[in-house]
């Protein structure tokens, strides 16, 4: 009988819920953590609302009511109060953030049952700092392509945000002139990318916390790639051939001074001589420069690929892509979610790794909880630089359970079959044994 129990103990622990759960380590006060958050780098001066997305997808795996409340706790102890940093919900929100706010932040849920926590670690720039080019979001183009760019990683200001304005080079859209763009919403639209494009550009946004106006700004630094096209039918075009023109035409016109005619022929060709040379030097160094370069070869995920996993649970994808390393730094690796960018927060950095062919740039993009809606999202993973651009589709798909039931409820039932058979077993056999010495004591006493 002590065998039955200790065998069925050990069947006990199995998940009722379908799938495996992991089971992470505990930590000294018996709390579970839970998948470490993305760093957040933001600038002092701003106000910042630190989230924890990772820490409320295993609220949810180990199935944890929604308005559970955790705790936040940092460098000074705790948020409760109305100060400049406060706890709201299961966000810490500081108004507005300041350098010495750098550090890790811990968001701890307790109850009588389970302890999960969770970290995330913020630092905070000054304004004017050398490192503040840590805080742009970079962004690669081609000529000729359609931007459409949203203010990136505003999405929890998206309740308190009133006025979204851009700016390229701290200048507001200015149409007519090379290089201008338009403001469609709360998005930066340039219909047809050209070089001058190319650049610094500021979104503003003005929200309205606490009755008080508060400034969020995020940078975009817009990399433009490519030759911009050759057209005659400008003006530009019809003025740098003016003075080929104008030669056919002094040479009719000043008949009576030939020596005038021909000085003035020779004068207004050389310009066009010497302006045309830098650009087809220009133009046979970029094609050069093109042409060595290879185009980025997206290694993972395949075309078509779809990936599964369980509702609830989190997902990591990663675009792989090869490439010269001499043009790792310049090739640009996304993601786009219906053709939008991926919030960067969902984003798990860049990471450049030397192989024999070549180097491998990789990009992570993390679905921190997978729903129903997500597999009605496109994933497109484009990888760009001077040499081409490749893209790939993805789409998400819910793992059927059924499957997991039927193998995780068929391994139950051959374990407790088992049990149950070794338990037989020794039964009827110790069973059987105390009768075979009672009937041979009644005939020895015969």
């Amino acid at each position: 009988m002590e065998v039955l129990v200790l065998l069925l103990a050990a069947l006990l622990p199995l998940p009722a819920g379908g799938a495996a759960t992991r089971q992470a380590p505990p930590t000294t006060d018996d709390c579970y953590p839970a998948s470490p958050e993305i760093n957040l780098l933001r600038e002092a001066g701003e106000p910042i609302i630190l989230s924890f997305p990772f820490f409320e997808s295993e609220l949810e795996r180990l199935h944890v009511a929604p308005p559970a409340r955790c705790l936040i706790t940092g460098r000074n102890g705790t948020y409760q109060g109305g100060g400049r940093v406060q706890q709201r919900r299961n966000q810490l929100w500081f108004l507005p953030a300041r350098a010495e706010d750098s550090g890790e932040y811990l968001c701890t849920y307790r109850n009588a049952s389970c302890c999960v926590r969770a970290s995330i670690r913020l630092q905070v720039y000054r304004s004017g700092s050398a490192a503040r080019h840590k805080l742009s979001f970079p962004v690669l183009a081609l000529v000729g392509e359609r931007l459409r760019q949203p203010c990136p990683s505003v999405k929890d200001f998206r309740d308190v945000q009133g006025l979204v304005e851009w700016r390229k080079d701290s200048a507001p859209p200015r149409s007519g002139r090379a290089g201008s763009f338009l403001q469609d919403g709360d998005q930066l639209l340039i219909p047809a990318v050209r070089r001058a494009h190319q650049g610094v550009y500021t979104c503003h946004v003005h929200a309205l916390i606490d009755q008080r106006h508060f400034e969020v700004s995020r940078t975009v630094v817009l990399s433009v790639e490519g030759v911009d096209p050759i057209t005659t039918s400008t003006a530009g075009s019809s003025s740098s051939s003016t003075p080929t023109t104008s030669t056919a035409g002094s040479s009719s016109s000043s008949t009576p001074t030939s020596s005038s005619s021909t000085s003035t022929s020779s004068s207004s060709s050389t310009p066009t001589s010497s302006t045309s040379t830098p650009t087809s030097t220009s133009s046979s160094s970029s094609s050069s420069s093109s042409f060595h370069i290879r185009p980025p070869v997206i290694l993972s995920p395949q075309n078509g690929t779809v990936f599964e996993s369980l509702h609830g649970s989190t997902l990591a994808l990663s675009c792989t892509v090869l490439t010269d390393c001499r043009a790792a730094e310049e090739t640009a690796v996304t993601w786009l979610v219906d053709e939008r960018w991926a919030e960067s927060s969902y984003l798990e950095g860049r990471r450049v790794t030397g192989a024999p062919d070549g180097c491998r740039v990789e990009l992570r993009l993390v679905v921190v909880a997978m729903t129903e809606e997500h597999t009605q999202s496109e994933l497109r993973c484009v990888a760009r630089n001077r040499g081409g651009q490749q893209e790939v589709v993805a789409r998400l798909q819910l793992e059927d359970s059924t499957v997991t039931w039927l193998v995780v409820s068929a391994g139950a039932v051959s374990c407790f079959l088992t049990v149950v058979s070794v338990f037989l077993f020794v039964l009827f056999r110790s069973s059987g044994k105390r009768n075979m010495d009672y009937f041979l004591a009644r005939q020895s006493s015969c």
